[in-house]
């Protein structure tokens, strides 16, 4: 089975007036996009890979053929990192966590608000582009990272649960180079009622 362009949970104009329509358009319907169809291409030089989930050719690229090894890192990576970074996103947002994953917070960052800083220094001090993340550690504890690229958690051994786009593709029709601003707003959409401690 090739892979597929996922279909968003909510309109592209539903996430204004933080993230803009056609910004919402254009990253969906062409980055997103772009990066399967790439990946598509590398992984007909060995199709046996399509019987792979996205997570288990990016948990194990180091298994994955040398010759489409950067391709898959890449374009897989850019697949995957979207398509949770959609799934993070909702024009309802409860605008802070419940639960157990509220708890797991307040555990490692002290409180909500800790956290919420820390996640935004590292995102808006992230050089270029990339993503920053809330990922679970294999021994449970929650680490806010952040890759370069189109760099994936799930290669170094973390579960990602929680992204922001940090290409200037996500942002820069309406921000421009004020990324500060667009994490800001992005916080108001984060959709916390499907961020779970799968792992936990």
């Amino acid at each position: 089975m090739t892979h597929t362009l996922p279909q968003l949970p909510y309109n592209y104009n539903t996430l204004e007036p933080y993230i803009d329509e056609k910004t919402i358009e254009i990253h969906h319907s062409k980055h997103h996009q772009a990066y399967i169809d790439k990946l598509n291409i590398a992984l007909q030089k060995h199709p046996d890979l399509f019987e792979k989930s996205i997570k288990e050719l990016l948990k194990n690229i180091n298994s994955v053929p040398e010759d489409i090894r950067t391709a898959v890192k890449n374009n897989g990576g850019g697949h995957f990192n979207h398509t949770l970074f959609w799934e993070n996103l909702s024009p309802n947002s409860p605008k802070e966590p419940k639960g157990e994953l509220k708890e797991a917070i307040n555990n490692k960052f002290g409180s909500f608000e800790n956290f919420k800083k820390e996640f935004t220094e590292q995102a808006t001090l992230h050089f270029g582009s990339g993503w920053t993340w809330l990922c679970i550690e294999p021994n449970n504890e929650l680490i806010i990272i952040s890759t370069k690229n189109q760099n994936c958690p799930l290669s170094e051994g973390l579960t990602p649960i929680l992204t922001i786009d940090l290409w200037e593709h996500s942002y820069y029709l309406k921000y421009q180079n004020r990324r500060p601003e667009y994490i800001e707003a992005w916080w108001n959409i984060v959709n916390w009622e499907k961020i779970n401690l799968k792992n936990f």
